[in-house]
């Protein structure tokens, strides 16, 4: 059996608790009504873990609303839940005697949603929870923002200056307007009866209903200008409505066109629904408590002039990842010594491998790295002991190919920008015989790129995303 992890979700209207696999699967849930009332929120929060509880749990994960300082686990500010007065994640750990991550509610959720739902395989997200009050959290390049301690409260981007006062001190915040509490004032305001729901509205609006239509647009206008602020600044691969009210969020936005501008990402609905807090929470404890972890690496492979340091380049950008490859460990030698010939560019490049691995053997645990490399250049058994060297526990591979007189032509075009060293122009017949009879390594996971197309980095990165174990 994998890890487990228990992911609690704090709400303004329910707590839910969940034991959660380390495949995001939901192994045993519990809810209960929230309260503002923080020592009532703690037992109902204990009493929850209990009912979810079972032997070999990592930890606990738990959204809270509000500011926190991921770092000291402590609660900056709250809303109607306000945590803030509490050393909450201490009382828990003394109650439970089980370590706790604690992080902002949206926050667990975009983790959740990232992982295993809307935003599999992207690495620049957005996300907004539209609930009692509206959460905000983004990630970039795999990780959260943070600023100094707390970034990410996007439900308080101030959309109407003049507006309504808002629970943060400052007035015409998004979520005065376009939260779930907010959409219930905007029903009363148009005469329609109290707990009409935005589903009603919507297929009302469909209809032609003209009053439905301007309440949708009453609640949903506001956002769509805190979404498209948040575009312009954020520039993510997508942006995620979530929470209770996230599908019809999105619905009711797609009645509102962005201004036709340079900036443009979709806006999806969550895929996760109010799951998203509680998987994202024990994930996020699955990752910070299960002890160290061994390093990864993205092995992008191919002949020389296979395309593979475009691709190398382009997935580090993406991603954050730092990228190592031979010939920026040894161009720097071949610069300096002088009179380097093709069988010493030979042995500099054996150095340059071992090397490589050397500084990923000093990089701490959990390191994910991308490797540019012919790794047939030398034999299978020289990678694996040097991957075993560097504590790489997982590895997927990227081969790049082209065909062979593809690969001549390119070669030839850069010969002269090659430093001495560097095999010339009598290499070429060579190159294409290697690049004939070239294979990847296949020792795990692989995906084929043919560098004479144009490459799909966010099919990639979800390919990368879906076939890493851990």
């Amino acid at each position: 059996m994998g890890t487990t992890a228990i992911g609690v979700d704090i709400g303004g209207t329910h707590v839910r608790a969940a034991r959660v696999s380390d495949k995001g699967s939901i192994l045993a849930s519990a809810r209960a009504p929230s309260s503002s009332d923080p020592a009532a929120v703690l037992a109902t929060t204990v009493a929850l873990i209990g009912q979810v509880m079972d032997s070999g749990v990592t930890g606990i994960g738990v959204g809270v609303p509000g500011r926190v300082d991921s770092t000291s686990a402590a609660v900056l500010s709250g809303g109607y839940v306000d945590l803030s007065k509490l050393p909450f994640a201490q009382l828990l750990r003394e109650a439970t005697g089980l370590d706790v991550v604690l992080e902002n509610d949206c926050s667990m959720a975009l983790l959740g949603e990232a992982a295993f739902g809307a935003g599999r395989g992207k690495q620049n997200i957005v996300m907004l929870t539209i609930g009692t009050g509206i959460g905000g959290a983004a990630l970039e390049h795999g990780h959260l923002m943070r600023g100094r301690s707390a970034a990410g409260q996007l439900g308080h981007l101030v959309v109407e200056p003049n507006g309504r006062l808002c629970a943060c001190g400052r007035h015409g915040c998004v979520e005065t307007l376009s939260s779930g509490t907010a959409f219930g004032r905007h029903v009363i305001e148009a005469g329609l009866p109290v707990g009409t729901s935005a589903d009603s509205l919507l297929a009302a609006r469909d209809a032609g209903d003209e009053v439905a239509s301007a309440v949708l647009l009453a609640w949903a206008g506001p956002l769509r200008r805190a979404v498209d602020s948040l575009v312009a600044t954020l520039d993510p691969d997508l942006v995620i409505l979530g929470g209770g009210m996230g599908k019809q969020a999105v619905a009711a936005l797609s009645a509102i066109a962005p201004e036709a501008c340079w900036y443009d990402s979709p806006v999806v609905a969550a895929e996760l629904g109010d799951d998203a807090g509680v998987i994202g929470a024990a994930q996020c404890a699955m990752d910070r408590l299960s002890g160290p972890k061994g390093k990864r690496a993205i092995l992008v492979n191919g002949v020389p002039a296979s395309g593979k340091s475009r691709v190398a380049h382009a997935l580090s950008e993406r991603t954050g990842w730092p990228l190592l490859t031979l010939d920026t460990i040894k161009n720097p030698f071949l610069e300096v010594i002088e009179g380097v010939d093709r069988p010493f560019n030979r042995t500099l490049g054996k150095a340059s491998y071992k090397a490589i691995w050397s500084l990923v053997a000093d990089a701490p645990a959990g390191t994910t790295v991308i490797v540019d490399a012919w790794f047939g250049f030398q034999p299978r058994e020289v990678l694996d002991d040097y991957l075993a060297m560097a504590g790489v526990t997982e590895t997927l591979e990227l081969w790049c190919h082209a065909p062979p007189n593809t690969i001549v032509d390119r070669y030839a075009a850069r010969l002269g920008d090659r430093l001495p060293g560097h095999p010339g122009a009598a290499y070429l017949p060579e190159l294409g015989d290697l690049a004939a009879r070239a294979t990847p390594l296949d020792r795990g996971p692989t995906r084929r790129i043919d560098t004479t197309e144009p490459t799909d980095f966010g099919t990639v990165s979800a390919w990368i995303a879906e076939n890493w174990v851990g």
